[in-house]
């Protein structure tokens, strides 16, 4: 199959008397324009090392051409490349480990999170080793403060006795979540090495800055492989890095394809005017339904288990950018069509301050299941013996969308080809390019996160008295 972009459906948002009009957005098109060339200039601006104007500080724009230039060293110079230094730590950790678990919080570790659930067997880390491709056992942790959790797994690491490793994610090192439970791990691991403690440093790939607490603690500790969150580039931007990747390249995902799908979707944005380009487009739908319909919650419905992780990672990708000055989106994913059993009621006849987009997979990855007959046919689905589960979904997609349209409920779809690695890079790029695109539209700096800060600033003052 050749290499599909994804695409966007704004027609259920087209309604007569809740939703907004062709001409409308048509209306809102020099807008949009206008934001795309300031977005495009920031990246700009930011790879010139141009110190940024105080209305744009901080400014985190060097996500923007993150893959073309990862890419482009790959190209250039192979194995010294980072990619490929990526790929080789992490095809050597899987080689010496059975288990990883990943440290980080939030853009730390929602979209290596997103990954593994979207491109991976969906029961990962049950499976035969040969289902994994020969890759460890990922676990995820110092993603919240969970007494219970953290405890369970290091009582689950120590039953198994086998070999475990840890990739530590932090760009300071001085976020508590995660700091804490890497000093308790690394205790852990080190006590499971024995005579061989000293070995320490090949079973921890650290990815932080060029300074701070987690990097000194990374040349103390002798780590051999320490790769770069990169300046410019804030936390829930930083999927593209090795913040994603090297989660990504342990779980034998091709980095490679996912870095191209964020170029393609690049280049999209950069060669299409708002009349095409579906990244303006979708910016758009979502500004007039807020300005001209009051639709501040944007719910991002998925269907199918296997990219709510991807819809938790865009929560805090909009809600970190955009929520600032008292304005700015609620962003709510629900999983469908579980959540119609629970959300479902209110969305066809709640308040109608809901946009409803729909994230779609054109085609599945796993072959159809039949429903299939039965000589017990109490539950009397003999008459649907013939259609599968995927069939179901189709169903269920269009009889939901068709029962909002006629409530006159707005419902817009973003259709991903398939679920791979070049899909999921474009969804990514999309996201973040919308993200900053609407910043700059609604005059918000969709960079930094100075609310964030508060609860940490008390927090360690707390613990500290």
């Amino acid at each position: 199959m050749a290499d599909q972009l994804i695409s966007y459906d704004p027609s259920g948002v087209f309604l007569p008397e809740h939703g907004i009009t062709p001409a409308q957005l048509a209306d809102l098109a020099g807008h949009l324009d206008e934001a795309r060339d300031e977005v495009l200039a920031d990246a700009q601006l930011w790879a010139d090392g141009v110190e940024p104007s105080a209305e744009k500080n901080p400014l985190d724009a060097g996500f923007h051409e993150l893959p073309d230039r990862l890419l482009g060293d790959f190209r250039s110079h192979g194995a010294k490349s980072e990619l490929a230094r990526i790929k080789a730590a992490a095809d050597r950790l899987s080689a010496e480990t059975q288990s990883v678990v990943v440290l980080g919080i939030g853009g730390s570790y929602m979209g290596a999170r997103a990954l593994l659930e979207a491109c991976c067997h969906q029961y990962y880390n049950e499976v035969e080793p040969a289902m994994r491709r020969g890759r460890p056992r990922i676990y995820f942790e110092g993603n919240n403060v969970d007494n219970d959790a953290l405890l369970d797994l290091q009582r689950l690491l120590q039953s198994r006795g086998d070999q475990w490793g840890l990739v530590c994610i932090s760009k300071s090192g001085g976020t508590l979540e995660t700091a804490a439970a890497f000093r308790i791990l690394l205790h852990d691991l080190t006590a499971s090495l024995g005579k061989d403690a000293g070995d320490i440093a090949k079973y921890v790939i650290p990815v932080t800055g060029t300074s701070g607490k987690l990097f000194e603690l990374s040349k103390a500790l002798g780590c051999k492989e320490v790769f770069e969150v990169p300046d410019g580039v804030g936390g829930r931007f930083s999927v593209l890095s090795a913040v994603g990747l090297m989660p990504a390249a342990l779980l034998g995902l091709d980095i490679e394809r996912l870095l191209m799908g964020a170029a393609a979707m690049n280049e999209h944005f950069r060669n299409n005017g708002p009349a095409t380009n579906i990244v303006l487009q979708y910016v758009g739908v979502c500004h007039l339904m807020e300005e001209l319909r009051g639709c501040y919650t944007r719910i991002l419905s998925t269907w199918g288990k296997r990219l709510e992780a991807a819809g938790l990672w865009y929560d805090q990708l909009l809600a970190e950018s955009l929520g600032k000055h008292e304005v700015g989106a609620l962003p709510l994913t629900v999983v469908n069509t579980r959540d119609l059993h629970s959300r479902g009621q209110q969305h066809q006849e709640g308040a109608r301050d809901k946009l409803i987009t729909n994230l779609i997979v054109d085609t599945p990855s796993r072959g159809a299941i039949k429903i299939g007959s039965s000589d017990r046919n109490q539950d009397g689905l003999n008459e649907l013996a013939e259609k599968s589960i995927l069939q179901v979904l189709a169903a269920a997609i269009e009889g939901t969308n068709q029962a909002y349209r006629e409530a006159n409920r707005p419902t817009a779809d973003i259709h991903l080809p398939q679920l791979d690695e070049y899909t999921l890079g474009q969804f990514f790029q999309f996201m973040m390019l919308a993200t900053v695109v609407e910043g700059r539209l609604i005059g918000i700096n969709p960079y930094g996160q100075p609310g964030v800060e508060a609860y940490k600033k008390n927090m360690n003052a707390i613990l500290r008295r």
